[in-house]
């Protein structure tokens, strides 16, 4: 039942967003009480914590799922956009707005989540690009994962991008390109080309 809710949540939450979502339409949305629902959440704010750290969890298993599998930088970054399209690609980003301004405590999971797992594995992933010559010898691992960081933030908040001029994902994809670029050698180009299906001349 538990689940039931959350994914009910889910499916109003993401299109919708928060604030404009009602428990008596959640509640309408699953067919069920809102007493049904206070049996297992005390709260929206709970329904809310408990949705993001599931779909933290999922994405934890689907990053190390594309990390593992990926021969190398460029195909673990092409892989990784794959992921952003399937993870991002229906949520309302007012989704992430709301809860930056209205749930401080449960952005924190994503915070957690971005500075320990997402910055682990983006160093982890400069460092093999570099022993695999893939990636420029010179760039700085540290300083290069942390702008990483916040190029994700910053198209989550629609700080620079506004969303009613480029979708969330449109911004995400574009700015994981542009960074592959910037840090891969002339070998890595060439190897992203051919990801891209680019005939070089």
């Amino acid at each position: 039942m538990k689940e039931k809710i959350l994914k009910g949540a889910e499916d109003l939450f993401f299109k919708y967003g928060i604030k404009n979502i009602t428990m008596d339409e959640v509640a309408k949305h699953l067919g069920m009480s809102k007493k049904t629902i206070y049996e297992y959440f005390k709260d929206k704010d709970e329904i809310i914590h408990s949705l993001m750290f599931q779909k933290l969890e999922q994405d934890r298993i689907t990053f190390t799922k594309t990390y593992s599998e990926s021969e190398n930088v460029v195909a673990e970054v092409f892989g990784i956009m794959k992921n952003l399209k399937e993870i991002i690609g229906n949520i309302n980003p007012i989704l992430f707005h709301e809860l930056h301004k209205f749930y401080p405590n449960t952005w924190k999971l994503y915070e957690d989540f971005k500075n320990s797992f997402i910055l682990e594995n983006i160093e982890r992933c400069l460092r093999k690009g570099q022993s695999d010559g893939l990636v420029r010898a010179d760039i700085n691992i540290r300083l290069l994962a942390r702008m990483r960081l916040e190029n994700i933030d910053m198209s989550l908040q629609g700080r620079v991008f506004s969303n009613d001029k480029f979708s969330l994902l449109e911004v995400q994809l574009a700015m994981t390109e542009h960074f592959l670029y910037g840090i891969c050698t002339l070998k890595g180009h060439k190897l992203i080309n051919k990801y891209k299906n680019i005939i070089e001349e």
